[in-house]
């Protein structure tokens, strides 16, 4: 098969011939359709997560029709479409696992990270982390709902329940929770880096109540936000502008460092709090809410060699919505 490879972090990414992979036990071997583009692939390409498995095929947000199965799956069938999101493998027996929060698992595996992923014509995945998807989004449509609309899902939850959320950094997890929000009757607010008017135009056709860029103080006080930019800077900047007992929720699995702050903006019992990966149950709840709402997912394909050229549009803020790598 053909497949982008991962040699180094901080070199580019590299198309090659790979031997197809087997399945075993309860992996399901797919033909991969689509794949996603997300900012983690990014982050671990240049670097800034340091424990891949190298050589490595990146890649997260995989669409995919199975082709074959190991013997003891039981869950799916040979051509049934299945997702493919972050969460490859928990131990199911840490405390973290037993608790109903597997998510923080003490030895987990990724897809992308330290499992093979899908920037390539074929994928293995455990049939017990996989997903269907609704029938109604085409692949490309799909894809970005397996991690930006997943860990976006995960945020929103975290901000409670919140009527007047801001939203920091607009791309592909933003542009889908945004639509989530505004479906749950809450006052959306979008946050652009400056002078990103284009993205303010974005926001607001999706429903945003208002937007502006990361600089301007808001139409009124929030009760939440949700920092999807990887910019540290941008925390004190959402505590100065959420009421109290408000809450900023970090999205990102990797964030700049965030800069002393005076703690009177802390004050007054706000919160700060991280989300890391996610739960099977994140999943089925994400994609119940995605079927019956028909969340519309902006998308730019690209064929599967371009993926250098995706995440350099990715990394230049070079689109709007998400990327895809769509395979024939």
């Amino acid at each position: 098969m053909k497949a982008m490879l991962l040699d180094k972090p901080g070199s580019p990414l590299r198309l090659a011939d790979r031997a197809l992979p087997v399945c075993n036990g309860n992996q399901v071997l797919l033909k991969v359709r689509a794949c996603g583009v997300c900012r983690t692939d990014l982050h671990i390409v240049d670097g800034e997560l340091n424990a891949p498995k190298l050589p490595l095929i990146p890649g997260h947000e995989i669409v995919g029709v199975v082709v074959d199965k190991g013997k003891n799956v039981d869950r799916y069938a040979i051509g049934q479409r299945l997702g493919v999101p972050w969460l490859g493998h928990t131990c199911g027996l840490c405390g973290y696992c037993q608790s109903g929060r597997e998510n923080l698992c003490d030895t987990p595996d990724f897809t992308g990270y330290t499992l093979d992923g899908g920037y390539a014509e074929y994928a293995v995945a455990d049939q017990n982390y996989c997903f269907p998807l609704p029938e109604d989004y085409s692949d490309a449509e799909a894809a970005p709902l397996l991690c930006a609309g997943l860990i976006g899902y995960r945020a929103l939850v975290a901000a409670g329940d919140a009527k007047v959320v801001g939203i920091y950094g607009f791309g592909a997890a933003a542009h889908i929770i945004a639509q989530v929000a505004r479906w749950q009757g809450r006052t959306v607010f979008a946050f652009t880096k400056p002078g990103d008017s284009a993205g303010q135009q974005f926001a607001l056709e999706l429903g945003a109540d208002w937007a502006g860029d990361s600089s301007q103080a808001p139409p009124q006080a929030m009760e939440a936000a949700i920092l999807f930019a990887p910019v540290g800077a941008l925390v004190p900047e959402a505590l100065r502008h959420i009421v109290k007992g408000g809450t900023v929720v970090c999205a990102g699995i990797h964030m700049s460092d965030i800069p002393s702050f005076p703690y009177s903006i802390l004050w007054g019992e706000r919160t700060v709090r991280s989300i890391a990966n996610l739960t099977r149950e994140d999943g089925e709840a994400f994609l119940a809410i995605a079927a019956r709402t028909r969340i519309i997912t902006h998308v730019q394909t690209f064929p599967l060699s371009d993926a250098n050229l995706a995440l350099a549009n990715l990394k230049n803020g070079q689109l709007q919505g998400a990327a895809v790598l769509l395979l024939d």
